[in-house]
């Protein structure tokens, strides 16, 4: 039988390819520092994932009903071998009865980390520069939004970092920490040059090349260097993505130096009277806000002429949702809303109406959150976690804050010697500066989202728009891929008790929603970028992670164990009427996302990893 996940599997892959001619310098092995460089794994006698995905006949296949094969490399195969993860997994062992779910968890959560890592090892020059390129499994480029999300699986099981001990585990280039320090690092580089794009190709120290790509027919403004930019629509969660990935470093690890650290070159010397003080995260920082304030601009000026759009972008192509109206502008936009402008969605979709509520909560919550990153950089050393400020937060269930507000005193953050010196002066006003911008602009786009992001449904009462103009239209649907409306608490921008996310999710999950798939196979959110009837296990997932109902858990559980089509991964998507039409057998990030939810239900309702599904 041929799968319609075959044919658009092998599709996407053919929009790429990469090959790795590392360098001598940049080689596995060459010298000492670059000794992770690959610590991916890997080689000639590897087998192609892409079609490693697709067999049935891996051993050992688990005992249960469904029979699911071993998906993982062999060890010598894995991109990237993790002890953390291994032991987890080993635990899981234990504490998941299913032999089923339990295959599907040792398939599914390790999956970033054995098939993704293309690369990690040390920016050119430098002998501290962590760098990491990420895959998004079957596209060999690295998405913003999904190697942030990749990582995101890992999160629990970063420890503190001590940055006096440089012999730490967590200081190594083989560690699970290093592998979130470069791909931070990475996105930062990115984010500098590109702010406006999305996807990006290796960089140069990988010796990886990336042929392929979106885009050679595509007109874009601001004009982008494609030998670096894989594609370029701007999609807000994508620079979003960004803080949330350098929020969860920080909050599990509290390595503040880490953010305020330039990286010299090894002929270089880096001291305090060097003129540019401020980090390559710093700087990327900057230019979000950059970015951002800039996509605040309404279509039109006070006197009704039309403005010139900040990003434009146009492509040749039959398909509505792969370019954008008037003339690449898009849709038009109300200013003065404190709503930041998106020109596609997470999906890779353009927007509808280009105020797009997700990804705006997204912004909204890791502004606030990377705020006081931003202000212990001021601190002469710069030690994380002993920031006197004063936060009004709301908890989250799982523990997260849902809005962060900050007020920070500058006399509080210093000693009073250190405005003696103009430089250190200067230097701790601007971060002080940095976060209160930072701070005060999160409030706004929360402020803008509640006025104008919500609307009244005549069942379910005021629920959350997917996304707005600012005129009065505004287009009520969700979409499976993250943000999304669905998505909110796991954002920490509401708590899932808030009576208008309860309504939000209730309309999400009914039939008003337009790309709520239902059938005999699977029951969840989809959306455009694959089409009707096409299910996204993903929004299966995120449903589980946001609700404490047992029975609604236990439905979903049985839903994913039964649509893999007997393969043991989370597609991209699943007919909710037939199990071997799928999309994707090789997507990294919902793979993770899948052993991220079975980690939480064992914190929140472990009694429910003891449940058989025969």
């Amino acid at each position: 039988m041929v799968h319609l996940g075959a044919i658009l599997g092998a599709a996407f892959a053919a929009t790429s390819a990469v090959s790795a001619r590392p360098s001598p310098e940049n080689s596995l092995g060459s010298t000492k520092k670059r000794a992770a460089a690959a610590a991916a794994g890997g080689g000639p006698d590897c087998p192609d994932y892409a079609s490693h995905a697709t067999s049935h006949a891996h051993e050992p296949f688990s005992s249960g009903r469904y029979r699911l094969p071993y998906q993982r490399p062999s060890a010598s195969c894995r991109r990237f071998q993790a002890p953390e993860v291994e032991a987890t997994i080993e635990a899981m062992r234990k504490l998941v009865r299913d032999p089923d779910l339990f295959r599907l968890f040792e398939n599914c959560f390790p999956n970033t980390l054995d098939t993704a890592i293309a690369w990690h090892g040390l920016g050119e020059g430098t002998a501290d520069e962590e760098l990491t390129f990420v895959t998004t499994g079957d596209i060999n480029a690295m998405w913003l939004r999904d190697s942030a999300n990749q990582l995101q699986s890992y999160r629990s099981l970063l420890r503190p970092v001590s940055g006096k001990d440089k012999a730490s585990p967590s200081s190594s280039l083989s560690s699970l920490a290093s592998l979130f320090r470069g791909t931070i690092n990475l996105q930062a580089r990115y984010i500098q040059n590109s702010p406006h794009c999305n996807a990006f190709r290796p960089p140069a120290e990988s010796g990886l090349t990336v042929t392929g790509g979106f885009g050679g027919g595509d007109i874009v403004y601001p004009p982008v260097a494609h030998e670096v930019v894989f594609e370029c629509k701007y999609e807000l969660d994508s620079l979003a993505a960004f803080l949330q990935l350098s929020y969860d470093y920080y909050a599990a690890t509290q390595d503040g130096a880490f953010f305020g650290k330039r990286f010299k070159k090894e002929e270089e010397s880096v001291g305090d009277d060097d003129v540019e003080f401020r980090s390559n995260w710093v700087l990327a920082v900057e230019a979000i806000l950059a970015t951002a304030e800039e996509m605040t601009r309404g279509t039109y000026g006070p006197d009704g002429r039309t403005l010139f759009s900040p990003y434009q972008f146009q492509r040749p192509t039959t398909v509505a949702t792969e370019t954008l109206p008037n003339g690449g502008a898009g849709s038009p936009v109300q200013a003065g809303t404190g709503m930041v402008r998106s020109a596609f969605r997470p999906s890779d979709d353009a927007c509808t109406y280009q105020l797009f509520v997700p990804a705006n909560m997204m912004l909204a919550r890791y502004l606030a959150a990377c705020a006081p990153i931003v202000a212990q950089l001021g601190r002469r050393h710069g030690a994380a976690g002993d920031i006197p400020t004063t936060a009004s937060e709301t908890r989250l269930s799982n523990g997260d804050a849902a809005h962060t507000s900050v007020n920070i005193n500058v006399n509080d953050l210093f000693d009073d010697d250190d405005y003696s010196n103009y430089r250190q002066g200067h230097r701790t006003r601007y971060y002080h500066e940095l976060a209160l911008r930072m701070t005060d602009f999160a409030e706004t786009v929360r402020r803008g989202i509640e006025r104008h992001g919500r609307v009244h449904h005549e069942v379910y009462g005021n629920i959350y728009a997917y996304e707005v103009d600012g005129f009065g239209s505004h287009n009520l649907m969700d979409d499976a891929n993250i943000p999304s409306l669905l998505s909110a608490p796991l954002l920490g921008y509401v708590d899932r008790h808030d009576p208008v996310y309860r309504n939000t999710r209730r309309f999400v999950l009914s039939h008003a929603n337009p790309y709520y798939m239902t059938g005999p196979v699977i029951n969840g959110t989809g959306g455009p970028h694959v089409g009707t009837g096409m299910a996204w296990p993903m929004s299966l997932v995120v449903q589980i992670m946001t609700t404490d109902s047992d029975r609604e858990i236990v439905a979903l559980l049985q839903q994913l164990l039964s649509s893999t089509d007997g393969l043991g991964l989370m597609h991209e998507s699943i007919s909710s009427h037939d199990e071997g039409v799928w999309t994707r057998q090789w997507f990294s990030w919902a793979n993770g996302l899948f052993g991220q939810m079975l980690l939480d239900l064992r914190d929140r309702k472990p009694h429910l990893l003891a449940k058989s599904f025969q």
